[in-house]
């Protein structure tokens, strides 16, 4: 069991870096064909630091893990917002811009929303089979392609703006560097589902807990790492902007294009985890209109930590209890 909690660890380093070397190597060629670091930031960028989570979902779609799959994106959603705000909230209080406030988190709520509406086909009426499916799918890709749209206008109308410059490779480095990208993300995340399967099964727990804990929190870390360097830096809108941005791209991209892919049945068990993310996002919408207004207290962040112990405890609890 030792072994697979190895390569667990190992599975997460090779997605992550694969990940990186599939961003500077895709961003790289882009620039090359004088894509502006705009137009790379929005989707190269933005779709490379999702692979993670997007390798692992679908493989444990296509796999039949469907718990896992539907847990990696609820679970990752709920660690970002209560466990990597609240890190980098104890960090430096974030104060954020009047868009996030009004637009952004609000649309984060609208995405758990939509997404307990879709897949609840019994409460519908619509079946007797709780899905996500295709049809489904590409309503939540319909909602994604409204996001991006909303992003891009508002990062084109930021007179703060700023290029961050991208480094560039030969053409054959890095195609190099694309390929060899991929091929670590496929590796990485059949070693990350099959161990944390592996562990659940030995350990006796659920595909649920497994989904919504380990892997959600190891295809965040790069999310993790972001919010608290951006913290330390009291660069606070980028700390908060990347969990909120994350929170839509998961449910609205990722579970979109793994419903379009194979279309995955749901366990209404989940209900409780999506709204809990609901809960927390509208709690965090609270702390943001109440006495700072637009920040995020260091008392605030660490109510959100505590939130998520609890919420980590209970889920512990109630699968050792079933």
């Amino acid at each position: 069991m030792y072994l697979a909690l190895f390569l667990l660890l190992v599975g997460f380093a090779v997605l992550i870096k694969g990940a990186d070397f599939l961003v500077n190597g895709a961003s790289s060629v882009a620039k090359k064909f004088n894509i502006s670091n705009l137009a790379i930031g929005l989707t190269v960028v933005a779709f490379g630091t999702s692979t993670p989570e997007l390798i692992v979902s679908l493989y444990s779609a296509l796999d039949g893990q469907n718990d896992a799959s539907f847990g990696n994106i609820i679970g990752s959603n709920n660690f970002n917002l209560l466990f990597i705000l609240g890190v980098a909230g104890l960090i430096f209080p974030l104060t954020v811009q009047r868009n996030t406030v009004r637009y952004e988190v609000p649309l984060s709520l609208l995405a758990a929303l939509v997404l307990y509406i879709l897949v609840n086909d019994q409460l519908k009426g619509f079946g007797a089979i709780d899905m996500l499916s295709r049809w489904d799918a590409v309503i939540l890709l319909f909602f994604f392609s409204l996001f991006m749209m909303y992003v891009y206008r508002t990062m084109k109308k930021a007179s703060e703006y700023e290029e961050v410059p991208i480094k560039t490779y030969t053409t054959p480095l890095a195609s190099g560097m694309i390929l060899l990208g991929l091929a670590m993300l496929v590796g990485g995340g059949t070693l990350v589902v099959d161990n944390a399967v592996a562990i659940a099964k030995y350990y006796g727990l659920s595909q649920k807990l497994i989904g919504l804990t380990i892997l959600a929190a190891g295809t965040s870390l790069p999310e993790l790492a972001t919010s608290a360097v951006a913290a330390y830096r009291k660069n606070t809108d980028i700390a908060i902007g990347n969990v909120i941005g994350s929170n839509i791209f998961n449910i609205f991209f990722i579970l979109g294009i793994t419903g379009l892919v194979h279309p995955i049945p749901f366990n209404n068990a989940m209900n409780f985890d999506l709204e809990v993310l609901g809960a927390s996002t509208i709690l965090m919408m609270a702390f943001m209109y109440t006495i700072n207004a637009r920040k995020l207290d260091r008392w605030e962040a660490f109510l959100m930590l505590v939130g998520y112990v609890a919420y980590t405890i209970y889920l512990v609890a109630i699968d050792k209890g079933g």
